[in-house]
């Protein structure tokens, strides 16, 4: 029994440790996505300053163009960052149906002992029984 108990506070512990990461990607993404806006915002006021939004007229700004660098790689990390998320949600998902599982076994163990354990009534029963006897 103590060796389970012990096996479900490792479990327990696994499953804290995976939302954190499952929470910790999902800020990250909230993350760069207010960023990507921002610099969106930014490109947009920078090219209405200029008065030219193509990219390849000799007159667009240099800002601009850093700016739609930068926002393109947040955009990379975004997408690399919702794979991990998926694979990390699906982590987080196994390590819960196995918890569960123990959980169950536990659960099942502790309704056995007391079940096959009589009761201190019942020992009194049967000493009344074979007293009588």
């Amino acid at each position: 029994m103590k060796s389970r108990d012990a096996v479900i506070r490792l479990k327990r512990f696994e499953v804290e440790e995976k939302c954190r990461k499952v929470a910790e990607i999902e800020s990250m993404i909230g993350e760069f996505n207010t960023m990507v806006s921002d610099l969106d915002r930014q490109i947009a006021i920078e090219q209405e300053r200029a008065g030219v939004s193509d990219v390849n007229h000799y007159a667009y700004p240099t800002f601009a163009k850093a700016a739609i660098q930068r926002r393109d790689n947040l955009s990379n990390s975004v997408a690399g960052l919702d794979a991990k998320l998926a694979a990390a949600r699906a982590e987080l998902d196994e390590a819960v149906e196995e918890l569960k599982k123990i959980e169950l076994l536990q659960a099942r163990d502790s309704d056995r002992v007391r079940v096959e354990t009589p009761a201190p009534a019942d020992l009194v029963a049967v000493g009344a029984r074979r007293a009588a006897s």
